[in-house]
């Protein structure tokens, strides 16, 4: 009858043991298990939103807790309407994530009207594309395959969608480092437009994309069927893996000043920053740290790589989140620059150099 005494006390002494042991040492529901992360997305259609449908299984995959995540779209103001509601409407919780498009770090910078955030408070989480080369080329038939002839040419006809667009800015500053003779600079089109419009001749050339350019019209490049004359790298110092872009002269060859080659370095950091995933000042910190890594680990997969190529017919080239802070942090901001991109992004006549 006694044997059994020494049985009970051993089990008293494990669970009184048990009782006063942390709670931390026992296994703990992940945060994200069982809850609903939300993507803010402006570009329900666009190729900023094949990039986050790219993402977000991955992002599922790598978030312990597995969370179910959904998509909202806001659209307007360029993204200045979803970059204002993820910095100054959402709950600071981690359970709402800004995927943003590039041009809102240019808007803030350059202090357009209807910006009702701060770039430097966001909390960055990375973006999956940071290349974002471009090219102006002219048509074959126009001759100008020497810098010699493109100079002394007048009033060549640049397409663009819309005065301030990415293209418009780009073909304007194109221009002008160029020298250009008094350019014209059409505006109207879609990006398939202008290509049609260029081919008919309507217009003489374009700055665009050199992803674009090699998926839509890959005969462009490697026919001859137009001249290309410079490349403007995003980022600096990346060469194009593509030989005939390699060998372009980089834009900033053309510089004369410390104030262009600022000019130059703003209009890149708005550039790099392609598709930036952000969170809401404020966001607890453990919480940051679990989605930072997850997005680590997304742009690390050699699964999400082929997934994006496939999706969004593009290259990974990500920027981990405190390479994206750095870019960010490091654009400059001199109010005397942000005048002079102000006038290329604008309709009013281009500089005197």
């Amino acid at each position: 009858m006694r044997t059994g005494y020494p049985l009970l006390a051993l089990f008293i002494a494990i669970f009184s043991h048990l009782a006063i042991l942390p709670i931390s040492a026992f296994p703990q529901t992940p945060f994200y298990q069982g809850k609903t992360l939300k993507i803010i997305n402006n570009d329900p259609g666009g190729t900023a939103g094949m990039r986050v449908k790219a993402v977000i299984p991955y992002l599922r995959k790598y978030i312990p807790g597995n969370p179910t995540i959904v998509v909202e779209f806001i659209e307007g103001g360029g993204g200045r309407r979803a970059a204002n509601h993820v910095f100054r409407s959402v709950s600071a919780d981690g359970l709402t994530v800004g995927a943003l498009s590039s041009s809102v770090i240019g808007l803030n910078v350059m202090r357009e009207s209807g910006v009702m955030y701060d770039i430097d408070k966001f909390i960055y989480l990375g973006t999956p594309v940071s290349e974002n080369h471009n090219v102006i080329y002219t048509r074959r038939e126009l001759g100008l395959n020497t810098p010699e002839k493109l100079r002394a040419a007048t009033g060549i006809r640049i397409g663009a969608q819309e005065v301030g667009a990415v293209a418009y800015t780009s073909g304007r500053l194109f221009a002008y480092f160029l020298d250009l003779k008094a350019p014209k600079f059409v505006t109207g089109y879609s990006s398939l437009e202008a290509d049609v419009a260029l081919t008919n001749g309507e217009i003489d050339s374009r700055a665009n994309n050199t992803t674009s350019v090699l998926r839509r019209n890959p005969e462009w490049v490697e026919k001859g069927i137009m001249d290309f004359h410079a490349i403007l790298e995003v980022p600096k110092g990346d060469k194009h893996p593509h030989p005939r872009f390699a060998q372009l002269p980089e834009i900033e060859s053309f510089t004369k000043t410390d104030k262009e080659k600022k000019l130059l370095a703003m209009w890149r950091g708005f550039r790099t920053a392609a598709s930036p995933f952000v969170l809401p000042p404020g966001t607890p910190k453990d919480r940051v740290e679990i989605l930072q890594e997850a997005m680590r680990k997304v742009f690390k997969d050699p699964e999400f790589r082929a997934e994006f190529k496939k999706l969004v017919t593009d290259d990974v080239s990500p920027l981990m989140p405190e390479e994206l802070m750095k870019v960010i942090k490091e654009t400059p901001r001199d109010a005397e620059v942000i005048e002079m991109l102000k006038k290329f992004s604008g309709v009013e006549p281009l500089p005197p150099r």
